[in-house]
């Protein structure tokens, strides 16, 4: 793992061999630099475990996820076509990275988290036992934490769906509107973090 400052703030590359646990260790140590625009880079097939822990601590330290460029990252759920959606389930619960945005139609569900590295676009779902991560907009329908796992997350940039639903609770837009709290800063949306808090879907701008 490599960290460097940018004009527009910092530029994290995760290497093969980066864990979980090694990145959890290196940030935890400097959470002060990951105050500001993080732009996260994968090299080769980094472990998705490792990307999930570095946006974890990129949140926890109060900064905001950039873009996230992965060349060469490993695909573990294949891309599917509005005209034949269905369900990719996994085996185990590790995160997958899905690298490109999901069209209209699509339905996934994964036992793990799930990062999508673009748009979830209107009308496409997805469904997780862990958090629901994604670097753009979210549009279409989230479900984080099922079964029952009430720690799980929703984020994006922005939340701008009609529907979410983490573990049991659900939280739903008045008709012809969106979840979003969106603000603006220069014109680009700023990411939102959707959580329960005493039984109730909490939707928080991320700054």
């Amino acid at each position: 793992m490599k960290l460097r400052g940018t004009l527009g703030g910092l530029n994290l590359l995760l290497e093969p061999g980066d864990t979980a646990q090694t990145v959890q260790q290196a940030l935890g140590a400097h959470p002060e630099l990951l105050a500001s625009s993080v732009t996260l880079e994968i090299a080769g097939d980094a472990d998705p475990g490792a990307l999930e822990a570095a946006l974890g601590a990129v949140r926890a330290a109060g900064g905001t996820p950039g873009r996230v460029r992965a060349p060469r990252v490993t695909v573990s759920a294949p891309a599917a076509a509005p005209a034949a959606p269905e369900a990719h389930p996994l085996d185990d619960g590790r995160t997958v990275i899905v690298p490109h945005t999901l069209r209209a139609g699509f339905r996934g569900e994964f036992k793990g988290s799930v990062i999508v590295l673009g748009d979830v676009n209107p009308s496409a779902e997805v469904v997780a036992g862990g958090d629901v991560i994604v670097i753009g907009a979210l549009r279409g329908v989230a479900h984080a934490g099922q079964g029952g796992h009430a720690d799980a997350i929703v984020w994006a940039r922005p939340i701008a769906s009609t529907q979410i639903r983490i573990g049991d609770a659900v939280a739903r837009a008045p008709e012809g509107s969106s979840l979003s709290n969106m603000r603006h800063r220069d014109d680009q949306p700023l990411a939102e973090m959707a959580k329960l808090q005493d039984g109730v879907i909490v939707i928080d701008v991320q700054r």
